[in-house]
């Protein structure tokens, strides 16, 4: 199956350059002709990686890249920076960026990189597969939860979606709109719906987590959800 690829690039010539190289060598590609289209679609599409100028309309390359380390840690991303931009590369590679290409650039070198990048991130851990926490083993791929008494069992794809999240950033508290955009793939997410706070609820009850004393995803009062402190994590 081919590699999907996204490209965010505001200008037009150098937008279609990339999707012509990528195209021709074998990628499905996304276009997107500015950052704050580029940002959902970062935040919300089946990827295996993206390509973000640095300087865009709305959100920039740097912006995008930051909230994609938030929620997809590990989708590689290749920042495209302007001639002389020393500290724009110093910067991105520092808040995560996996590589960058400088402007102009030849069709082959972006391949190279993308290649090499696409190589590097298929030997390092896709996502977390398996959690302990508080004695409940949590299963993502089998999306099955082991309860304290050892009776286990199955989450909706939602509420595995919801749950890795979570897991994803335990340790912060996460507010609803923040849920409803990177788990619902809602920009701008309606925090007086009760739609995340129904999920929690039978994402407690299948944790076998009381709601008036929760050892496992904790209410923080005023702000949302986080998961308690896990351990013996494997990916």
């Amino acid at each position: 199956m081919s590699k999907t690829v996204l490209v965010v690039e505001d200008d037009p010539a150098i937008r279609r350059g990339l999707v012509d190289a990528l195209q021709f060598d074998g990628y499905q590609v996304i276009a997107c002709e500015d950052g704050n289209v580029g940002m959902q679609t970062a935040l919300s599409a089946e990827l295996d990686l993206a390509v973000l100028d640095v300087m865009m309309p709305g959100h920039d390359g740097f912006e995008i890249l930051a909230e994609v380390r938030k929620s997809r840690p590990h989708l590689p991303v290749i920042l495209v920076t302007a001639r002389g931009a020393e500290q724009d590369r110093i910067h991105g590679l520092e808040i995560g960026a996996d590589d960058y290409v400088v402007k102009p650039f030849s069709s082959k070198e972006l391949l190279a990189r993308v290649g090499a990048v696409l190589r590097r991130s298929a030997e390092r851990p896709s996502d977390v597969t398996r959690v302990d926490v508080a004695g409940r083993a949590i299963d993502f791929e089998r999306r099955e939860i082991e309860r304290p008494d050892k009776t286990r069992v199955q989450l909706s794809e939602r509420e595995t979606e919801l749950l890795r999240y979570l897991v994803q950033n335990r340790g912060r508290a996460i507010a609803r709109t923040e849920i409803l955009e990177r788990v619902w793939g809602l920009p701008g997410g309606d925090s007086s719906t009760r739609a995340v706070d129904m999920h929690i609820v039978n994402l407690r009850g299948k944790l076998a987590d009381p709601s008036d004393a929760p050892q496992v995803v904790l209410t923080v009062r005023g702000k949302g959800y986080m998961l308690a402190v896990a351990n013996g994590e494997s990916a």
